[in-house]
């Protein structure tokens, strides 16, 4: 004699398992200011996914990302040697 033996589902059919979306937080650009013979290291962290769209945005605003480096270097505004940009 054989049972039917229904198995009990665990998991309910109404509940979706995803995984979750780690935030990236970008890439970060990293370059050289020259200021008569001294170099400052500054650092642009974006929010694009490749270092490609990264480097485009970068060189599509560099002047202004300049003018904001120099600006922040005059007013003392460095963290551990490095100025840190972020996106327009």
């Amino acid at each position: 004699m054989l049972y039917l033996i229904e198995k009990a589902d665990p998991m309910p059919k109404s509940i979706r398992i995803a995984p979750q979306a780690v935030p990236s937080t970008g890439q970060a650009i990293t370059f050289v200011l020259a200021i008569g013979s001294v170099r400052q290291v500054c650092r642009l962290q974006t929010r694009f996914r490749t270092p490609n769209q990264a480097f485009s945005y970068f060189h599509k605003h560099r002047t202004q990302f300049e003018q904001i480096a120099r600006g922040r270097l005059a007013r003392g505004e460095v963290e551990d040697g490095v100025v840190e940009l972020t996106m327009l």
